[in-house]
């Protein structure tokens, strides 16, 4: 069985055999091996849990076929990443399935269209590593915030965008607005911190 690499970073490398993925979490030199291991197959079986988890609320996530120690095995979705193929349309649906995770608990912590693959008329969320279970405002706010950082900096017209995942996110999660309000603050915070500096 041949593992062709397609991507690698501090966190995890991403390997496709036989057409499926394999995502193993990398080794922190920095630890202590036997608690870096315990740790990276804890990450790992929460990681696999998570996704399974917004599959069932209804997103569209790859298919777990196994958690062995420290790798995720897990359909390949042959498709395009969103950040080359957005439109408002699109970006409409990527807010309702985020009011779906939402309402299932669920902060992916790393929300970019890098981490969303259209494939056929589907869009998928992928990349859950950074992602844990939280109910809180603040943690809906973050994650929607990066959301829209990554509209201004990847994309044009951005408000556009940001318009229209707004429409899909209240359909999908009754404290939308909330949320909504809470990344107003945030951004805020952000310029207030930009500018004493």
């Amino acid at each position: 069985m041949k593992r062709v690499m397609l991507t690698s970073g501090a966190e995890a490398k991403i390997e496709l055999c036989d057409g499926i993925i394999l995502k193993s979490r990398a080794p922190k030199r920095y630890r202590l091996k036997e608690i870096d291991e315990r740790l990276r197959r804890e990450r790992t079986k929460i990681e696999a849990k998570l996704i399974a988890e917004a599959r069932k609320s209804g997103v569209p996530t790859p298919i777990i076929y196994d958690v062995m120690n420290c790798e995720i095995q897990m359909e390949y979705i042959d498709g395009v990443q969103l950040k080359h193929v957005l439109d408002a349309n699109l970006s409409e649906r990527i807010g309702e399935l985020v009011g779906l995770l939402h309402t299932a608990g669920i902060i992916h912590g790393d929300l970019t269209t890098s981490n969303m693959i259209l494939a056929g008329e589907r869009i998928y969320l992928i990349d859950f590593g950074l992602a844990y279970f939280d109910q809180s405002i603040e943690a809906r706010g973050v994650d929607v915030h990066v959301l829209f950082q990554t509209f201004e900096s990847t994309h044009g017209g951005h408000e556009t965008l940001i318009e229209a995942f707004t429409r899909g996110y209240r359909k999908t999660f009754k404290d939308a607005d909330d949320v909504l309000q809470r990344v107003k603050e945030i951004e805020s915070r952000g310029r207030y911190r930009t500018e004493r500096l």
